[in-house]
């Protein structure tokens, strides 16, 4: 019994080993396929954030309304009808292929986005006319509709321009104060509707063809709003010799046009334009950010090629300024170099640039000076011959009796400035 019970548990045991084993070797494959999994998943979503991606899909849509554009001229839709058949399926693949690869990218996060939602609406949209004729017939009523509907698929450049989905963003979020203008012009044309059908639509003179009921009411004042063709309701009125009607017609026009559509107007403008500096002011954000991402990216990448030149110095006998100069010789003129160095920054280069534009300034007009300079020294040393003679003609005539001071000083009077100038020239010469 213990043999049978000690045998029993080293089967068990043995069993239980087998079953670790298998399962520890089919998550480790499970998890090594979904790693690999995941990483087609990222390149997948790089892949749709891509511009090539983007340039594809507007490409398709462009396409796609061309060809629809050449389905609506009769002489091109019978001689072209298996071009067109073609084409049709060509388009349905590619958006069937986006629709997939959107939904593999982010299963969660596709209904999260409006524009995916968009996307979907647009989709079925697409196959309305393959589905119809195969449930109702090829003689349903309504299947011109269905095609008519299928100029929406245009709407799918939304999803791919920026500028398209911040125009639609700024329209959201004023929706409530337009919704709130177009009431009170709803107000202001129901009151004058009223009134209109008081004052036009019920006398014996009455203009039943504008007046005659609510609803004619409302069409002529959306008609007078517009400003187009209220003179020919003015003049029909007038024919019928209603006092008030030009009173009436210039208050409503005031106040419809002039007021309530230029305040919808505004508020478009102004929220649409606070929406256009948003959006600027993102992409301006956005081109930073790639820039500091570069920089990190290139700092990066000097930092592991000189602790690789540092590395190679440790294992080979050469000197760090030896494998710089090779380092340098592999560079070309369009690689980019981050320099965070104050000597390399573009204000000092500004600073610099302009102190030596300052100095070569300076030394010019310097350079002016020390030629005028000369110039009177040469004058004065072209003088100085004449003088002696001079002198010289006067000391033969008259010799001095006795060497007193004043003849010495008339001997030394006209030497000295001459020296001084000369030996000031000498000493700014050298």
């Amino acid at each position: 019994m213990s043999q049978q019970f000690h045998h029993q548990n080293d089967t068990k045991v043995i069993s239980s080993s087998l079953l670790d084993n298998a399962s520890l070797l089919f998550c480790g494959r499970f998890w090594k396929f979904q790693r690999k999994e995941s990483q087609f998943q990222a390149f997948v979503k790089k892949f749709l954030a891509s511009r090539v991606f983007m340039i594809i899909m507007i490409s398709t849509i462009i396409s796609n309304a061309i060809v629809m554009i050449l389905w609506t001229y009769p002489k091109s839709r019978l001689p072209l009808f298996r071009f067109f058949e073609a084409s049709e399926f060509f388009f349905l693949a590619i958006y069937i292929s986006e629709f997939i690869i959107k939904l593999y990218a982010d299963p969660i996060g596709f209904w999260e986005d409006g524009y995916n939602l968009l996307d979907v609406v647009i989709f079925f949209i697409v196959f309305i006319p393959h589905i119809i004729p195969k449930i109702m017939g090829i003689y349903y009523p309504y299947i011109n509709i269905a095609q008519g509907i299928q100029s929406l698929r245009i709407l799918k450049i939304i999803t791919y321009s920026r500028g398209m989905r911040t125009l639609i963003t700024s329209v959201g979020q004023i929706a409530s104060i337009v919704a709130s203008v177009l009431i009170l012009f709803f107000v202001l044309m129901y009151i004058f509707a009223i009134l209109g059908f008081c004052l036009f639509g019920v006398s014996e003179r009455a203009d039943l063809d504008n007046w005659g009921n609510l609803a004619l009411a409302f069409f002529t004042l959306f008609s007078l709003a517009t400003v187009d063709g209220w003179t020919d309701l003015q003049e029909q009125l007038d024919a019928r010799n209603f006092l008030l009607s030009r009173v009436f017609t210039i208050i409503f026009i005031l106040l419809a046009s002039f007021v309530f559509l230029s305040m919808f107007v505004g508020v478009m403008i102004i929220h649409t334009e606070n929406s256009m500096k948003k959006f600027e002011r993102e992409l301006t954000l956005e081109r930073h950010t790639i820039l500091m991402e570069e920089k990190q990216a290139i700092l990066k990448r000097q930092q592991e090629e000189v602790s690789q030149l540092m590395q190679t110095q440790k294992n080979v006998d050469y000197s760090f300024a030896e494998l710089v100069e090779n380092f340098k010789k592999t560079l070309q003129h369009t690689d980019p170099m981050v320099l965070d160095d104050f000597g390399t920054s573009l204000p000092f280069i500004d600073v610099y640039l302009s102190t030596l534009d300052n100095q070569d300034a300076t030394i010019s007009k310097l350079q002016e000076l020390y030629y005028e300079m000369v110039h009177v020294l040469r004058l004065m040393l072209e003088d100085l011959p004449q003088k002696e003679q001079s002198q010289s003609s006067e000391k033969d005539s008259h010799p001095p009796a006795s060497p007193d001071a004043a003849s010495l000083g008339v001997q030394l009077r006209p030497q000295s400035p001459q020296a001084i100038a000369w030996s000031s020239f000498t000493v700014s010469a050298s």
